[in-house]
């Protein structure tokens, strides 16, 4: 981890988060007290069960959320990219954090104190609905999530993962239909609720039907329309 100075007003994540409700003053009142910092892919930059003291604002990279079960075995529970904040829910409800925040690529976050942000809540009520926002989004996900591992079958859920992944890291710079973001087999079957295994040959099951196709790591997505189907069969 290594420190880095970097101005709210500077930010390239600043347009896409509720940081561009808050006023020039209170801009300037978190970039005095906040700490930016570099993570390596690998790096947490928090950890479940700690105490949040603040929240943190990822300005470039991209996070999963990882909870870790009884058996240690990990459950990634969401991603966060660019704009994205993290922590404000355990902050807010002044609970231990429910998951570990883990670098899935080079990523730069800012830490904004917990006085600071809970004062920008009360003086400003745009960010405050923002925040709302955020958090009946992060609300429905886990939703659907739910509902996709109790009515989809294995096969279901891969497709709606690959097209997950697919749609949510895609950039408007981005042609082709390769999906942007490289995870390791793991991670992909622990998002669909599955063994690595049974990922791996569903993999090749959808490679040989020509749905997708595998570079090595990275997956480009042949046939958007099929696995659209194949996501929605139980719907």
């Amino acid at each position: 981890m290594q420190k880095i100075h970097l101005d709210c007003q500077h930010c390239d994540s600043k347009s896409i988060s509720f940081m561009k409700d808050c006023s020039p003053e209170q801009a300037e009142k978190i970039t005095a007290v906040k700490s930016c910092s570099h993570f390596k892919k690998g790096q947490n930059i928090f950890y479940e069960g700690n105490i949040p003291l603040g929240i943190h604002c990822i300005s470039q990279g991209v996070v999963k959320l990882v909870r870790t079960n009884h058996d240690g075995k990990e459950q990634i529970l969401r991603f966060a990219q660019a704009g994205d904040f993290l922590g404000y829910r355990a902050l807010i409800a002044d609970e231990p954090l429910v998951a570990t925040a883990i670098c899935v690529e080079d990523t730069i976050a800012c830490f904004v104190p917990k006085k600071v942000f809970m004062e920008v809540l009360d003086e400003n009520p745009q960010v405050s609905k923002q925040l709302l926002k955020a958090l009946c989004h992060d609300l429905g996900v886990v939703e659907e999530r739910i509902q996709s591992l109790a009515q989809k079958s294995v096969r279901e859920r891969l497709a709606e993962t690959l097209l997950f992944l697919q749609t949510t890291f895609k950039t408007d710079e981005q042609a082709d239909e390769v999906i942007p973001i490289t995870l390791p087999r793991e991670d992909i079957a622990n998002i669909v609720g599955t063994a690595t295994e049974t990922v791996i040959r569903l993999l090749s099951e959808f490679k040989s039907d020509k749905l997708i196709e595998l570079e090595g790591k990275k997956i480009r997505i042949l046939n958007k329309s099929s696995l659209e189907k194949i996501s929605h069969a139980s719907v």
